[in-house]
């Protein structure tokens, strides 16, 4: 067959993805003239077809996925043995894409549906109706021709950082002060980074606080540079100083999980011709904003002038100079009033384990204006589960799944950081299964990227004291306050700053694709350091600082980091819309409309969710109007 101009672009696509090894050129026609859809009629049938096939392959999937990584993941599970830490790198979908360019369908697919560019769907995407759209994502299921155990590679590249990162414990019991005082109680554990970072920001208004936050500061330091003692992550009986102990550090294995991802990103790129690094697949095809554009909104934030008013109010409060560690400021949220160890023992006392959680879930949902039997059904497709790591949420990619709620619950019961994050979890979940169980088209289930659910992640965790019985904060239907715009606005400057980090690191990664562990992490100090002298320097002190790569993100979750910093934007600019419903019930019912458009471009989703694009200028606008 000739491809031309005139050639249909989706025979023209799948003639590109043609090889000897599919079948002769006359095999290739007669497939086309098989299964090419002449009327709308027959490709709105197959389409029917195709989605009810792909819907069952991923959940099928998936649901493997959940029960092999039980052990390594969850509590409530045996304890993980040798098979069960080989099979966490085991992808059921990894030879899916071979499958099915092997049968045909993949083929029959592309000719039928064929992928837009971006730029093509934030343009021609503005006329096109939903089942236009639910076409268009079909269209870009087939773009590249990953073999299998390129997948699989990956897969396991990614599972070994998971389990590194799940496992790296602090016990801070064990730490020492230059004159041999013992801080903390010894059944304090705090996982890196996420238990560290929450522990410091808890720690502000408390007697004794700021040395705590400074050692915290001090074992952020040494897991970065790898100076911190090997003995001392997951060491229950390894009592170090973190001022002065450097024997037996860890061997840069942090950096060497990285480049583990990272070669496994250089055996796609041959198969992506037209994403051929993935940088370019993360964000072009992923996140559907070049890196290019996310890095310059990012910096424009950070370097703002805004910035510096909302650090003087900080200060202020303070009573002293910014150190760097108050990037987790947390004073400006409503909780930053309240006795923490109280809300530990509320929070205890109603979720003594998942079940607890699990059985509240229709209250916290209409305690936020849903509906009794909205708020049943999607309670009813919500699972929590106690999770070995930090938590997450794990989605569902079918219909015949439950969205899982992950969230670590210690044997004493959920503590308040632990009721954060599970709502900020929750959050996720409601948004994954109203996109999926309430969606009109499988092929739109879902968000634009992941920012997108983070966005509705935090709006749920910024309501984690409203959701409390007898709740000392009040429904917040009504304008942002003043202290609510600051929070948001440093919030994204905390977590940009971590992304554009993370970003460079990948920038300098392909650009040293023989690089070593040691040299990776000398990078990346390097890079967080300049990215720290030019933004944070002037605002919180220390020449130098690499606390911005401090995240285990950056590790076990390749080039996530920059959707936070976009979900915070999209979230502040649904705050500002949804703070125009009158009452809690008409917040649910615009938050639940919001949700519903599905898998659109970020920019299509925002414009019909909010009715503009996403941008830094309304919190930037909202700083501005307070004095």
């Amino acid at each position: 067959m000739i491809i031309t101009e005139e050639t249909p672009r989706g025979i023209a696509q799948a003639a590109a993805l043609w090889t000897p090894q599919d079948g002769s050129q006359e095999d290739f026609e007669q497939l086309v003239k098989d299964y090419y859809c002449e009327t709308d009629s027959e490709r709105l049938v197959l389409f029917e077809s195709l989605s009810r096939i792909f819907e069952n392959l991923y959940q099928s999937a998936d649901l493997l996925t959940v029960e092999l990584l039980r052990p390594t993941q969850l509590t409530n599970a045996s304890e993980p043995q040798a098979p069960d830490w080989i099979m966490s790198g085991y992808s059921p979908l990894a030879h899916l894409s071979d499958d099915l360019f092997a049968n045909k369908l993949a083929f029959i697919t592309i000719i039928n549906f064929p992928h837009y560019t971006l730029e093509e769907k934030n343009t021609l995407g503005r006329q096109w109706t939903r089942q236009e759209w639910a076409f268009a994502r079909m269209g870009d299921i087939f773009t590249t021709r990953v073999p299998a155990e390129v997948n699989t590679r990956m897969a396991q590249a990614l599972a070994d950082a998971e389990n590194y990162i799940a496992d790296y414990n602090i016990y801070m019991g064990n730490l020492r002060t230059e004159d041999n005082r013992q801080l903390w109680d010894n059944d304090k554990v705090l996982l890196s980074h996420w238990n560290l970072r929450d522990e410091l920001k808890a720690l502000y208004g408390v007697e004794g606080g700021q040395e705590k936050q400074e050692m915290i500061y001090q074992v952020m330091q040494r897991i970065v540079n790898q100076t911190i003692p090997q003995e001392a992550i997951n060491g229950e009986n390894f009592v170090w100083k973190p001022y002065s102990d450097v024997s037996d550090s860890e061997p840069y294995t942090r950096y060497e999980k990285i480049l583990n991802i990272a070669h496994a990103y250089f055996a796609e790129d041959k198969y992506c011709p037209s994403a051929p690094t993935g940088i370019i697949r993360n964000f072009e095809e992923g996140v559907e904003i070049p890196a290019a554009e996310l890095d310059s909104l990012f910096r424009a934030l950070v370097g703002s002038p805004q910035v510096q008013k909302v650090a003087s109010v900080i200060r202020e409060r303070l009573g002293r100079e910014l150190r760097p560690y108050d990037i987790w400021y947390d004073g400006f949220k409503a909780r930053a009033t309240l006795n923490e160890d109280e809300l530990t023992a509320l929070t205890r006392k109603l979720y003594p384990d998942a079940n607890a959680f699990a059985a509240d879930m229709p209250r916290l949902l209409t305690q936020l204006g849903f509906y009794s039997e909205d708020a049943r059904n999607i309670a009813n497709h919500i699972v929590v589960e106690p999770a070995r790591g930090s938590g997450h949420a794990w989605p569902c990619l079918g219909r015949k799944e439950d969205a899982r709620l992950r969230t670590r619950i210690p044997a004493t019961g959920m503590d308040y950081k632990g009721y954060n994050i599970a709502v900020h979890e929750f959050g996720h979940c409601v948004e994954q299964v109203l996109d999926m169980y309430f969606i009109d088209h499988y092929m739109l289930s879902g968000v634009p990227n992941t920012a997108y659910t983070e966005a509705s992640a935090f709006l749920w965790q910024q309501r984690d004291l409203q959701l409390l019985p007898k709740s000392p904060i009040t429904n917040r239907q009504s304008q942002i306050s003043k202290d609510e715009v600051f929070d948001q606005l440093w919030s994204m400057y905390e977590i940009m700053g971590v992304s554009l980090v993370d970003m460079a690191m990948w920038k300098w990664i392909y650009a040293h694709p023989k690089a070593t562990p040691k040299e990776l992490c000398e990078a990346t100090m390097t890079i967080a350091k300049d990215i720290w002298n030019t933004y944070y320097e002037p605002v919180l002190g220390e020449h130098d600082c690499i606390l911005l790569a401090v995240y285990s993100h950056m590790v076990n979750a390749p080039m996530y980091l920059p959707n936070y910093p976009l979900g915070h934007i999209v979230q502040y600019q649904l705050e500002e819309h949804l703070a125009k419903c009158a009452t809690p019930k008409d917040f649910a019912q615009e938050y639940a409309r919001i949700y519903r458009l599905g898998r659109l471009t970020p920019k299509e989703w925002m414009i019909q969710a909010v009715g503009a694009a996403p941008s830094i200028e309304p919190i930037l606008r909202a700083v501005d109007s307070f004095n």
